[in-house]
């Protein structure tokens, strides 16, 4: 009884939208979460990013903010196929990735002009053969830049304040907090705008990449449901994110990089209780802005030289 009137509670609003051309002039969208107190509101879409699905795989697309703000953002379009130059992905853990005094850090992407680095947090329950991770950082080396961006260590988690840190060529920097609050580098290379009040940017290095990043703590239900064994002194805040590549050659290297060559084939074994990937001594950097390991493609002084 209850899915026949939830189904006619969204037909209703459906047609409503229609009749004042919302829903064909993708001008607004709907919170459609049944828990959220936004459920069945109508956001108008923002000047910036009047459409949900843009013509132009390039331009930010409109989203429903159904959790804290209840209205419409601007968020990068990362649904665009592989068939086109454009790509996505999700990062947030490597379990098959040992890691090692409590963290580790592993190249993700390097190609000629750009290398991601990322840095494991871990922990190890009793009887467990291989560690929980998660990614507490990322650095990133392009042009003749360093960049970092990271989630600070903290004891509990605050929902209102803010958990990250930046640093551009070794120096740290602050990010304004509210929404669609922007900072970016004297030559415009670097670019980071807030997509939340706080913990939530996005990141555009031009011409190379858009990076959504998130920074989120282990929650109780999260640590109850898989075991994880969180300590009390630490919510092992880390990062949520979301890659888009602009420029990317065949050659790209990475734990995730390689995903992304024409001749790759998954070496993850299904089936298995915990699929490895395999690779880490090929992979790992002695920092989070070092190019040292063995398959690393990105050299600074190349780049400098050209």
């Amino acid at each position: 009884m209850k899915s026949i009137e939830m189904r006619t509670l969204l037909l209703t609003a459906y047609i409503v939208m229609l009749a004042f051309g919302v829903a064909s002039a993708q001008n607004a969208v709907t919170c459609f979460r049944k828990n959220s107190s936004c459920f069945l509101k109508v956001l108008r879409c923002p000047t910036e990013c009047p459409l949900t699905i843009p013509t132009n795989p390039t331009e930010k697309a409109c989203y429903a903010d159904c959790d804290v703000k209840c209205e419409a953002i601007c968020r990068s379009n990362f649904t665009v196929s592989r068939a086109v130059t454009d790509w996505d992905l999700d990062a947030t853990t490597h379990d098959s990735l040992e890691v090692t005094e409590s963290f580790s850090i592993f190249m993700e992407v390097s190609d000629r002009s750009f290398q991601i680095n990322a840095r494991f947090i871990g922990l190890r329950p009793q009887g467990r053969t291989r560690d929980f991770t998660w990614i507490q950082a990322l650095g990133l080396m392009f042009a003749s830049h360093t960049f970092t961006v990271e989630a600070k260590r903290v004891k509990t988690w605050i929902e209102t304040t803010d958990h990250l840190s930046f640093t551009l060529d070794g120096t740290s920097f602050q990010l304004r907090e509210g929404y669609l609050s922007k900072w970016s580098s004297t030559d415009d290379e670097l670019l980071i705008e807030r997509t939340e009040r706080v913990n939530s940017v996005m990141i555009t290095v031009n011409g190379v990449a858009e990076i959504s990043v998130t920074v989120v703590p282990v929650t109780e239900q999260d640590d109850r449901i898989h075991g994880y064994n969180i300590p009390k002194d630490d919510c092992f805040a880390h990062l949520e994110v979301q890659f888009r590549f602009l420029a990317i050659s065949q050659e790209v290297e990475g734990v995730l990089g390689r995903t992304y060559r024409p001749d790759y084939v998954s070496t993850v074994k299904r089936g298995v209780e915990m699929p490895v990937v395999g690779g880490a001594d090929k992979y790992e950097t002695a920092s989070l802005l070092s190019s040292d390991c063995k398959l690393c493609l990105f050299s600074p002084s190349q780049v400098a030289n050209a």
